[in-house]
């Protein structure tokens, strides 16, 4: 029994036993290989001299920025010397334009008043500059005003109580109406089957179309949003929206075009009448006349022929030839000055206001 039990001990230590004398007859560890466990570790050499390629790198790329600010400062720079020399060009051309300005006006003064005298009237608005003058001087019976708008929108052309067709307003209710400083007839006008007065042509109130006609026989006489005389042959609707055309009324004829007197009409020609005249001076002032006529011992009236030389007289460069006869009517400051060849207004489709 004692010997089975050494035999089974003996047997359960002999591995043991092999694996220790193994063991100290050999170093396994000695046998392995760090070969395939060596790390890529890069030397120190390497490392500065890649860090000195991307410094070198980020330098350049440094430089070129720098390079491109220093030239849009310098562009900025040169656009702020020119934004500068071009607002003192014309901060001078400005002021050049204004001295020109007030002495061309100053110069058609001198020569209004060496003509007419001095005016009979002055109104100085916010919106307008209206000098009024007698034309006994020139010879005739009625008034001219010299009008400089400074806001285009102080000239307007009122249609009769705002409608096409009315029975009429006079210029003096039309002025009162409008609270204006002055106020002339403007466009023809027809009476209808049913009696009503109806514009002749082309009739424009704040820019909108209030009457179209392609009369060609007719002068359209308009005032674009600069307040300028536009006068010009009209054959579409389309041409007053290019135009800018707010104001406008027609009539006939046409009578200083660019400073040079125009053919008058054959039936118009040598014809003494009342007229009601508007144009537009050599320094940019519009202008409006008004002679009486039809009244024997007070005025005959003027044919279109006189007219024309004494508005050249006048520096005038374009005139047109309003509505005239017992329509003519100059209305100033709340009072009708002349005297209508009718004895009183006769009330009429549209007329032609200024505000103060």
């Amino acid at each position: 029994m004692l010997g089975k039990v050494n035999r089974f001990f003996a047997f359960l230590l002999a591995p043991a036993l092999g694996f220790l004398v193994a063991f100290s007859q050999t170093n396994p560890v000695e046998k392995l290989s760090f070969e395939g466990l060596a790390l890529p570790v890069q030397q120190p050499h390497e490392q500065v001299s890649m860090l000195q390629e991307k410094l070198d790198e980020t330098k350049e790329k440094l430089a070129g920025t720098e390079l491109a600010l220093q030239a849009i400062r310098e562009a900025a720079e040169k656009e702020k010397q020119d934004y500068e020399q071009q607002n003192q060009k014309l901060d001078t051309l400005l002021a050049a334009s204004i001295s020109q300005t007030k002495q061309s006006e100053d110069v058609l003064d001198t020569i209004l008043s060496n003509m007419l005298g001095k005016p009979i009237g002055q109104h100085f608005g916010a919106n307008s500059t209206v000098k009024v003058y007698s034309l006994t001087e020139a010879g005739y019976r009625g008034y001219m005003a010299k009008v400089r708008l400074k806001d285009p929108n102080a000239l307007k052309m009122v249609l009769a109580n705002n409608s096409v067709k009315s029975k009429g307003e006079t210029t003096s209710k039309a002025g009162k109406r409008m609270n204006a400083v002055l106020a002339v007839n403007a466009g023809g006008f027809r009476t209808d089957n049913d009696g009503y007065l109806v514009p002749l042509g082309i009739t424009v109130v704040d820019g909108k179309i209030r009457t179209f006609s392609n009369d060609q026989n007719l002068s359209f006489v308009g005032f674009n949003k600069k307040g300028h005389l536009v006068g010009t042959k009209i054959t579409t609707q389309e041409q007053i929206t290019q135009q800018g055309i707010l104001q406008g009324a027609s009539f006939l004829p046409r009578l200083l075009e660019n400073g040079k007197r125009l053919p008058i009409p054959r039936q118009w020609a040598n014809s003494r009448q009342p007229r009601t005249l508007i144009g537009h001076f050599d320094n940019g002032d519009l202008l409006v006349i008004v002679i009486d006529g039809r009244r024997e011992g007070w005025s005959k009236g003027v044919t279109l022929e006189e007219a024309q030389k004494k508005l050249q007289e006048f520096h005038v460069v374009d005139a047109y030839n309003l509505d005239g006869g017992g329509s003519s009517a100059f209305y100033y400051n709340g009072k009708l000055l002349n005297k209508p060849s009718g004895g009183r207004e006769r009330p009429v489709v549209s007329n032609l206001v200024i505000l103060p």
